[in-house]
């Protein structure tokens, strides 16, 4: 009896070993595929492209420029209706590249709102660069051989206001480039949009949003607008609801097809207008009156927002993928969301007007 208790304890002891070895190894292989770790800085570079490697007239240090120039001014007209500043955290990396994340959190206007640039120069594996691109046909048949050499440089900013009459507010704008992998030239391309939240309908509202992304996409290309907001409606969809996250904007992606003097343009014009289409909607109503039950539905339409951004947003995927920073990447989430049960609004009531909305979305200018 005591022969076979060592026997097993012996068994078990190496059974112990050889998984803790296996983890290890497991994290070792983790590690070894991510992008590099961050060093945290008190002040970030004048820029994060690499010196005497990406010139300043290059279009990464010039994409560079217009994101860094970005996050500044939108960050100071969100502190000016807040009343509170935002908190920096900044960073750069061995080979290259960094970020700056700013966070305004627990604010009097914003419960949570943040924007984030951020520049990386690293390899993906071919299920990421899959991920970036959204093109599948693209890559068929192409394996999984190696990793892919890519830059990547984009602003990323999602606000969750506490009323629920005030809507919450995403953009996205970036700038990528790969190089050579498994027979498929170097690639570059822009992607992006400015999308609306709210939990409630106010169609002035919605056509005072749309109507300034349709007034930026008229100055560079009249058949920009109605391509972007059907996409937008068609990326927002949350599938297993059958219903869009929100009201739609803007959305384009893998955007390669002219000049990309044009796109850079255009990308720069759409987040430079960010504050115009979205800031007069949250003077309008941050100081409405709201009951517990408009904060309720509120909440449960966070809970979509979630969804999505965990199970089908392409940005979310492609940084957990290449080891982005954790922080960054889920910057997006509301600090407060809920899920009830079966929840169904009352017919005919405001609630239910925004399901609709969501399920059947609507042309608003």
């Amino acid at each position: 009896m005591a022969l076979q208790a060592s026997t097993r304890s012996l068994q078990q002891r190496r059974a112990f070993s050889s998984a803790q070895t296996s983890k290890r190894v497991s994290v070792t292989k983790v590690r070894a595929t991510a992008i590099e770790a961050e060093n945290y800085v008190k002040q970030a570079p004048q820029s994060l492209v690499r010196p005497g490697i990406d010139t300043e007239d290059s279009m990464r240090a010039r994409f560079e420029k217009v994101i860094r120039n970005a996050q500044d001014s939108i960050c100071n007209a969100i502190s000016e209706i807040d009343g509170k500043p935002f908190h920096q955290d900044a960073w750069t990396r061995p080979g290259g590249g960094g970020g700056i994340s700013r966070v305004l959190q627990d604010g009097n206007v914003w419960e949570k709102a943040g924007v984030n640039v951020s520049v990386v120069y690293g390899t993906m594996p071919p299920e990421a660069y899959r991920a970036a691109t959204g093109n599948a046909e693209k890559l068929k048949n192409k394996g999984d051989g190696g990793r892919v050499p890519f830059f990547a440089a984009g602003i990323s900013s999602v606000m969750h206001p506490r009323n629920p009459h005030c809507p919450t507010m995403h953009f996205n704008y970036r700038y990528f480039e790969t190089e050579e992998w498994n027979g498929i030239p170097g690639q570059w391309w822009f992607g992006g949009g400015t999308d609306i939240t709210p939990s409630y309908v106010v169609p002035e509202d919605m056509k005072h949003f749309h109507g300034t992304y349709k007034a930026v996409c008229d100055r560079h290309d009249p058949a920009y607008y109605e391509k972007f907001r059907t996409w937008c409606d068609e990326y927002f969809l949350i599938k297993h609801r059958g219903e869009r996250r929100g009201l739609g904007g803007i959305f384009f992606d893998d955007l390669n097809d002219r000049n990309p003097e044009d796109i850079l343009k255009f990308s720069t014009d759409a987040v430079n207008n960010v504050v115009e289409a979205y800031c007069p909607i949250i003077k309008k109503h941050m100081n409405d009156p709201y009951t517990p039950e408009e904060k309720e539905w509120q909440q449960i339409r966070r809970g979509r927002y979630v969804e999505f951004n965990l199970v089908y947003d392409r940005g979310t995927t492609f940084g957990l993928k290449t080891g982005g920073r954790i922080e960054s990447i889920l910057m997006s989430m509301p600090q407060t969301a809920s899920w009830l049960y079966d929840h169904q609004p009352k017919a005919g009531s405001p609630e239910a007007e925004l399901l609709d909305a969501c399920r059947n979305p609507r042309v608003w200018v």
